[in-house]
């Protein structure tokens, strides 16, 4: 414990590249001056960040989430553009194709308040008359893009001071996978957006009221990653944040099976969750004793994730902020997977110090298309992951992970010895998890095993105590041991009956050994020497 110790006091003294956030003075505060909550959000996130009054812009909008171009171009995009020219907050010129784009920016943030729209319908188009039908040519490959002139609110507005481009599809965003600061990158024709917007206005207060008080300790906690199997891009941005977490120090619980976590998984100290790939909220968030940590990052990657942000049964961001993560970001019409955020690089730039908005904008590849960043842009979440901030009584364990990943990070012997030692001194089930979550990374299943059943003797609730049958019975499963796993299931469900979470341990055992069909109601057979009618016949 002494070698853990001292390393967390020395850690102050080391060197990390921990980003600036982008200057007050650069935040532009759009809201809709149509809705009072718009403008109360606007003026406390303005406070609360130390933004100048004069950064503010009210715009009468629609009331609506669901605009048309039209009323986007009408309402938002041209009066934004004068209050840009009044303000003198920059000075537009012409590319070399003639395009009219600005040059010089003074904004390089802009923040939508809830009240402001979300999404730009498509523009309906005119279908051809049967005669031109017929004397038309035949049909090219289909364009994916073409029509589609739907639209993110936010995401026009990134480069909504650009003009003489086509409205079909997304355009290229130059800040993609870039290394530096938007200020450093000098792309003045991008402002990166963000949105404060969630189900229920108080969540709103509390996104921002929270990003600036977990700034003063940092971010620390369990990660839970769930990776769907489903198309090999975007598992493997999944994996890059499960060995991005590694490299961190961050104890990560991965699950690489095709069914998401179940309902009532006994997800605890829950800093991060990337997820993918089902279209509404579902698993661990529909217990309604779930809360993430203070603070907490968390997505689910799907195609209408950000579809809505009212109805929190429904698709994922709204309803991920509802159960208290902090930020998250989505898409409001189909993206296609390539268009979306990558997970992976997000996760690099947070941890590697980027606030909120320039790690998420680093990882989208286009503009003016479907994705909207959700919660305060320039919130930091790891930038004391060197080990200064405050210290709360319950990141200890997380700093010492961090602390000792520091100190030994390629002596993985040294340091899961140190880890061992310092989880029996401190009674430690979350690093006595950790050390096993290493171990299974490592492929060494005994000692894993060993480690989750000390844990399991560590921690006080039964709930993290079945979290550890999970590690267990998923080590069977990833082997292919299926009786061995449906042993422990069988044994675990015995012990933990009387708990919510042996609802999902029954949700496993049902997939390993699906139960039998039920009997066949007699009332309901058909007479003899009949058929039973088609089911498309039955009224």
């Amino acid at each position: 414990m002494r070698a853990i110790a001292s390393v967390l006091i020395l850690l102050v003294a080391l060197c990390f590249r921990v980003s600036a956030a982008p200057a007050p003075e650069s935040v532009a505060i759009l809201y809709n001056s149509a809705v009072p909550e718009s403008r109360e959000l606007a003026e406390l996130y303005q406070k609360a960040r130390g933004i100048p009054a004069g950064n503010l812009i009210a715009l009468k909008m629609p009331v609506t989430p669901d605009i048309s171009r039209q009323q986007y171009e009408d309402s938002i995009l041209m009066p934004l553009r004068a209050e840009f020219d009044r303000r003198a907050w920059w000075k537009r010129g012409r590319d070399g194709a003639g395009n009219t784009l600005p040059v010089v920016n003074k904004i390089r943030v802009m923040v939508t308040m809830r009240g402001v729209p979300l999404r730009i319908k498509q523009t309906p188009r005119p279908k051809p008359s049967v005669g031109a039908a017929a004397e038309s040519p035949p049909a090219a490959p289909k364009n994916p893009f073409e029509g589609h002139d739907e639209a993110s609110v936010d995401s026009e507005l990134a480069m909504f001071g650009v003009e003489g481009v086509p409205l079909e599809g997304g355009m290229l965003n130059k800040y993609y996978k870039s290394k530096v600061s938007i200020e450093e990158a000098r792309f003045p024709f991008l402002i990166l957006t963000a949105r404060i917007d969630a189900p229920n206005f108080g969540t709103c207060v509390r996104m921002i009221r929270e990003a600036s008080e977990v700034e003063k300790s940092g971010l620390w906690g369990m990660c839970y990653v769930d990776i769907a199997n489903k198309f090999p891009q975007g598992d493997q941005w999944l994996e890059t944040v499960v060995n991005e977490n590694a490299e961190a120090g961050i104890p990560t619980v991965v699950d690489r099976f095709n069914d998401t976590f179940p309902k009532n998984y006994p997800m605890s100290d829950t800093a991060l969750y990337f997820g993918w790939y089902d279209r509404n909220v579902n698993g661990p968030f529909l217990n309604p004793l779930f809360r993430f940590r203070k603070g907490a990052v968390a997505m689910h990657l799907h195609s209408f994730s950000a579809e809505q942000l009212r109805n929190v049964t429904k698709n994922w961001s709204g309803a991920l902020l509802e159960k208290g993560a902090a930020v998250t970001v989505g898409n409001v019409f189909e993206p296609y997977l390539h268009l979306t955020h990558d997970l992976g690089i997000l996760q690099k730039n947070l941890l590697a110090g980027d606030c909120w908005v320039e790690a998420c904008w680093k990882s989208m590849p286009v503009a003016s298309w479907q994705a909207v960043v959700l919660g305060d842009p320039l919130y930091r979440p790891f930038m004391h992951r060197d080990g200064s901030g405050a210290r709360l009584k319950h990141d200890t364990a997380y700093r010492a992970l961090r602390s000792a990943k520091l100190r030994w990070p390629n002596d993985f012997s040294e340091r899961v010895k140190q880890l061992e030692r310092a989880a029996t001194r401190m009674k430690s089930g979350v690093i006595a998890e950790a050390v096993g979550l290493e171990y299974v990374r490592e492929n060494s299943e005994e000692q894993a095993v060993e480690q989750f059943g000390r844990a399991s003797e560590f921690y006080a609730r039964p709930e993290d105590k079945v979290r550890q049958v999970f590690h267990e019975i998923a080590i069977d499963r990833q082997a292919g041991r299926k009786e061995n796993a449906v042993r422990g299931l069988r044994g675990a469900l015995a012990k933990y009956s009387d708990l919510p979470e042996s609802e999902p341990l029954k949700a496993w055992l049902d997939i390993l050994d699906p139960p039998p069909p039920p009997p066949a109601d007699p009332t309901k057979l058909p007479a003899p020497g009949k058929t039973p009618a088609p089911a498309a016949n039955k009224p």
